[in-house]
């Protein structure tokens, strides 16, 4: 990308974006000439009704800026509250280039004592609102032949947190949704992947984050507009972005070890070379990581088996 980035004429929802990392992702992409769907229902981070209306305030700013915004306030916890944000996108501006499943709340309990309403509260917005927005807008960027997906993931749905079994549930999720968007998208130049962000926002309430290097949502904010740019050169993959540093998250297998039939006793005594983590098999999944994975996993059979 040799040029700045540029967004005129694109169209982008954004979920969640009244306040936080969802409102830093939506005035950046409007600054650089978007047309932005801000989508927040105004609740408390549980969820519940907060009787407020940032998305509009969100909007406000945007067009005081120059830019052009509209508000929304469906929730993307159900279907049809999903398909209502991808309308007011259609009916105001034509079209769907941009997704950014941003929208999240947080309720917090041991497995033991979490009740099943939260549990569920939780995958309702994160998990399956991220589905329904998809299942929404896929048929319009299909049709376009173009489209450019976020979701939003958590290093949490990787390496766990403890109280929050419903978040990373969720957030682990992602990944699996994130690969098929990608695989089923590559066709129609359609482009899925997932930020991992970490900054002090609202959801950061009860941690003690005094020690914290600086860690506001616009630092995470390029990363999401890279994803988001038609020049992106990735699909199905997964980028961290936490107090200024980037990377790459992935998931890996260890090369393994094959015999013709195991025993309990075997696994356990050989265990130090079924976690090797010498020579890593890294299978994308855009490229063909369910296949790939069979395909060397029938080799290495084969090549034991002669």
């Amino acid at each position: 990308m040799n040029e700045r980035a540029d967004f005129t004429g694109q169209v982008a929802i954004v979920t969640g974006a009244g306040r936080g990392l969802g409102k830093s992702y939506a005035i950046l992409l409007a600054s650089r000439g978007a047309k932005v769907v801000v989508n927040d229902i105004g609740s408390t981070m549980r969820g519940d009704n907060g009787g407020e209306n940032p998305a509009q305030e969100v909007v406000d700013e945007i067009t005081n800026a120059g830019g052009e915004a509209v508000a929304s306030t469906d929730s993307v916890a159900t279907m049809s509250g999903a398909q209502a944000i991808v309308n007011t996108a259609i009916s105001r501006y034509g079209k769907v280039d941009i997704l950014i499943n941003n929208a999240g709340n947080v309720r917090y309990g041991s497995i033991v004592d979490l009740s099943l309403e939260d549990f569920n509260s939780v995958l309702d917005v994160h998990l399956k609102g991220a589905f329904h927005m998809v299942k929404s807008v896929f048929p319009t960027m299909i049709d376009s032949a173009y489209g450019r997906i976020i979701l939003t993931a958590s290093i949490s749905g990787l390496y766990g947190l403890a109280t929050s079994v419903n978040y990373g549930v969720a957030k682990a999720g992602m990944i699996g949704l994130n690969n098929v968007v990608a695989l089923e998208g590559a066709e129609h130049n359609i482009k899925s992947n997932i930020i991992l962000p970490g900054a002090v926002t609202r959801m950061s309430e009860g941690i003690d984050t005094s020690q914290f290097p600086p860690m506001p949502p616009e630092l995470v904010a390029p990363v999401v507009g890279y994803l988001a740019h038609q020049e992106c050169a990735i699909s199905g993959e997964l980028l961290v972005s936490m107090a200024g540093r980037v990377a790459r998250a992935m998931i890996a297998e260890t090369q393994g070890v094959f015999q013709k039939d195991w025993t309990i006793e075997q696994v356990a005594q050989r265990l130090g070379d079924i976690r090797n983590t010498e020579d890593l098999w890294l299978l994308a999944p855009c490229e063909d990581g369910f296949n790939q994975h069979m395909i060397k996993s029938f080799a290495m059979v084969s090549s034991n088996s002669e």
